[in-house]
């Protein structure tokens, strides 16, 4: 089957089509025709070597993590899907990628497709779905009347958190460039702060919650925005102490990672502020309750651009360059 890989780590990493053998599904896995692949910000990184440490792969490896397709085979041990069935997943943190014709997915990080999304629509969800999720309703607990600042609120994961955000009852804020305020307030941003006009703490005030979605200075600024108590959660890093702990990785990189972290951590004590990254995880219990808010239409896909599979690596390109509205998908099997 055709697959997108890439063969090394580092600025040259040979992304490229490759023939590769079509899995062979275990005991308690899916064999899946894959319809759509998700793109998220992190299929760009991971050939850098960024987190080689972490993520585990077999070179040549295929790219990508969300999928959406149908059910051609099921192992032995299976019992909630049968072939036929339309199902999305996330195959992140599992050592094999979703840019490919075929896959092999555990059952246990499956879900029904959402039924009134096509393949491209429940593509886009997996990642930034479950990232939101965890985030919010694990992580922080995020309460009812509580302030979350979700930052570009535009983009892939800004889109879907603020609806979660919002079906939880918090109130949102969020920032954006001029011609996005209108798609964010439509979500539900209910301060929005145009980032071409001010800066977001200079602005917000008093909140609870950040979600930490960029890259740079952001979060260390955002503790000033944050009530004592508060709770800054990053999805971009810096990594800390007890990731490492949590992954049962070499001491020698939780204190790298303290290294890392040092900074935020000392600025969040300063405040009475708590500090974390977070390592989304694949999970088909939570892909199922997810998929009930977007059949109820509480929450909906955001996306921004549809390239066919073999475009798929200008696809990865598009959005790298960071200005997506929604999410990047990538269609295997039209219609």
């Amino acid at each position: 089957m055709q697959a997108l890989t890439f063969k090394r780590y580092g600025k040259s990493p040979g992304i490229g089509f490759s023939d590769v053998p079509r899995p062979v599904p275990g005991p308690d896995e899916l064999l899946v025709q894959i319809h759509a692949v998700g793109l998220n910000p992190i299929d760009n990184v991971i050939p850098t070597g960024a987190f080689k440490a972490v993520l585990k792969f077999d070179l040549p490896a295929t790219l990508g993590s969300d999928l959406a397709g149908i059910v051609v085979e099921i192992g032995r041990n299976v019992t909630r899907f049968k072939p036929g069935d339309a199902v999305y997943a996330s195959l992140f943190d599992l050592g094999n990628g979703s840019l490919a014709e075929f896959a092999a997915v555990p059952e246990r990080v499956a879900a029904h497709k959402p039924a009134n999304l096509d393949f491209v629509q429940a593509a886009s969800i997996p990642m930034v779905g479950l990232t939101a999720w965890q985030a919010l309703r694990e992580r922080t607990n995020l309460q009812t009347g509580e302030k979350v600042f979700v930052p570009a609120g535009s983009g892939g994961i800004g889109t879907f958190a603020i609806q979660l955000a919002k079906h939880l009852g918090a109130h949102v804020g969020t920032t954006t460039s001029t011609g996005n305020v209108s798609l964010v307030r439509d979500l539900g941003a209910d301060e929005v702060v145009d980032y071409t006009q001010d800066t977001f703490d200079t602005v917000l005030r008093d909140y609870d919650v950040v979600l930490g979605t960029l890259r740079g200075d952001v979060i260390e600024q955002s503790v000033g925005i944050l009530k004592p108590g508060g709770r800054i959660v990053s999805l971009v890093g810096p990594l800390d102490p007890a990731f490492a702990r949590a992954r049962k990785l070499n001491g020698l990189l939780a204190l790298v990672f303290g290294w890392m972290s040092r900074k935020i951590r000392r600025l969040a004590a300063q405040r009475d502020l708590s500090y974390s990254f977070l390592f989304v995880r694949p999970d088909g219990a939570q892909l199922a309750e997810i998929a009930t808010l977007l059949e109820s239409g509480r929450i909906r896909p955001v996306i921004d651009r549809v390239f066919p599979f073999d475009q798929a690596h200008e696809a990865l390109v598009h959005l790298g360059k960071g200005r997506a509205k929604g999410k990047v998908v990538v269609e295997l099997k039209p219609g």
